[in-house]
């Protein structure tokens, strides 16, 4: 208990020694207000969220401040930023100005040495040993692995039912895919003890970072102390492996086995243990709520949108045709679901499942005629320029049609779901690959109705659905599947 006090009254004492700083340019601050140490206007950020209300929370502040402005969030003063000059600002800056630095929630669940903290030449090298398992090239050999994931996941928990919950069953699906394809763990116990452990580490990551019993913020770390053992056992496992192979190892069997198979030039490993682990975490985290946000988002759609649904039913069945019954999909397949991806995309600008971005100031930056004093945060509500009428005409309405070859395109820095630039999120591919297969296996294995049309949804941080998104299923007899 003295240690939580302690760090508590460290953290407040950081906090306000950053305030204080802020103090040396009383005039140059960006307008806006504080509030309290520590919790400032958390809580009313946290409060939006939760309501889906979070875009109109910036969107007073911008009608009341600009494009500029300061809070207390998450423990740190804040400078926030909105439009695509600050996109390009947050995504392109050099990690001795801006770096990368998350809230202590955040940092402290997911790890210091994960891609998103990792600034410079370590942000380079990790995100190269990454990209090496996550490439189209490498990735293209699974595809039917996947899909195989799919039809399980299909088999045991949507045939031979009325109802499903489809938020929560999504999330078992891409936690099986990625348990598979980035882990190498197989069905069994293994995979069930790891999924209520990611899913405390995702509900606190956002939390008000004060360790005290009971908090979302408590247990993930806790969940985090548990999983790190485990996951030390697993490399400890695939570097046996591989050294017991050697020469007819597949470095790309996985993605821990390609982590520790990559090697500098004079033989020393590229990642580190902890390296590894950290970016193991934020991967799993990243990939498993990200994408099931957006299949479920595309199964509410085509619920409600008959015309979507028709273009999309009437893609995939001509895919289905070309294929004997139970036979897997291939690259080749996917890669002619055009306007299924356009549709996936438009609604990754409506409904992007991650909507705030977190720097540090590392120096005093002058922006925008205002001054980011050193030390303080910087937060970025990027996806603020998808619902931008200048920049998407209608933004509201929801229109494949965007993202169509010929289509105007965006301003640079504009669409941002998966970020941009060096930050781009190097799961693109990945999650394309989840999406497609799964919708081709939805639309063309069942037909469904939402029992409740309305139902609310949350951010957690992630949109979350009160009830799961519950909806009324039917199987399809036809001659493909």
């Amino acid at each position: 208990m003295e240690l939580i006090i302690f760090i508590t009254l460290l953290l407040f004492l950081f906090s306000f020694f950053v305030l204080f700083r802020g103090k040396i340019y009383p005039n140059r601050l960006p307008p806006g207000s504080l509030g309290l140490p520590v919790i400032g206007q958390s809580l009313d950020l946290l409060k939006a969220l939760k309501a889906d209300k979070v875009e109109n929370w910036f969107q007073e502040r911008i009608s009341k401040h600009g494009p500029i402005w300061k809070a207390n969030l998450f423990g740190y003063p804040t400078v926030v930023l909105h439009g695509p000059t600050a996109n390009k600002f947050i995504y392109t800056c050099d990690g001795n100005i801006l770096t990368n630095t998350q809230p202590p929630s955040i940092s402290r669940i997911l790890g210091l040495k994960n891609i998103i903290e990792l600034s410079g030449h370590d942000h380079k090298r990790v995100r190269a040993a990454l990209t090496s398992f996550l490439k189209l090239e490498v990735l293209k050999q699974y595809v039917a692995k996947v899909d195989e994931e799919i039809q399980h996941h299909l088999q045991t928990h949507w045939f031979g039912k009325h109802e499903v919950q489809v938020q929560p069953l999504i999330k078992t699906l891409t936690f099986n895919i990625i348990c598979s394809l980035l882990f190498g763990i197989e069905r069994g116990p293994i995979r069930d003890k790891l999924l209520p452990l990611f899913q405390h580490m995702i509900e606190g990551v956002l939390a008000i970072p004060i360790n005290l019993p009971f908090t979302q913020f408590n247990r993930g770390i806790i969940a985090r102390k548990k999983l790190v053992p485990m996951l030390i056992d697993l490399i400890r496992e695939k570097r046996e492996a591989l050294q017991e192979q050697k020469q007819q190892a597949n470095p790309h069997k996985d993605l821990i086995s390609s982590l520790i198979s990559i090697h500098d030039d004079d033989g020393s490993p590229t990642m580190s243990d902890e390296e590894i682990i950290d970016n193991i975490i934020v991967v799993m985290v990243a990939g498993y709520d990200t994408t099931s946000v957006l299949l479920t988002f595309l199964v509410r759609l085509l619920a409600n949108n008959k015309s979507i649904y028709s273009a999309i039913v009437h893609e995939q069945e001509e895919i289905a045709k070309s294929k004997a019954i139970g036979e897997a999909l291939t690259w080749e397949d996917l890669n002619k679901m055009k306007y299924s991806w356009r549709v996936a995309s438009e609604m990754l600008r409506i409904h992007p499942p991650v909507i705030l971005s977190f720097r540090r100031a590392m120096q005093d930056i002058e922006y925008g005629g205002f001054i980011i004093p050193k030390g303080w945060q910087v937060l970025l509500s990027q996806s603020m320029t998808h619902m931008n009428n200048d920049i998407f005409q209608d933004p509201t309405v929801f229109d494949p049609t965007r993202f169509e070859k010929h289509a105007p395109q965006p301003p640079p820095f504009s669409f941002v779901a998966f970020g941009a630039g060096p930050r781009m999120c190097p799961g693109i591919e990945l999650a394309k690959m989840e999406t497609l297969a799964m919708m081709h296996r939805l639309v063309t294995q069942f037909t469904w109705e939402l029992i409740k049309k309305d139902e609310y949804f949350k951010r957690n941080p992630m949109p979350e659905f009160d009830q799961g998104l519950l909806v009324q299923i039917t199987p399809i007899e036809a001659t493909f599947m």
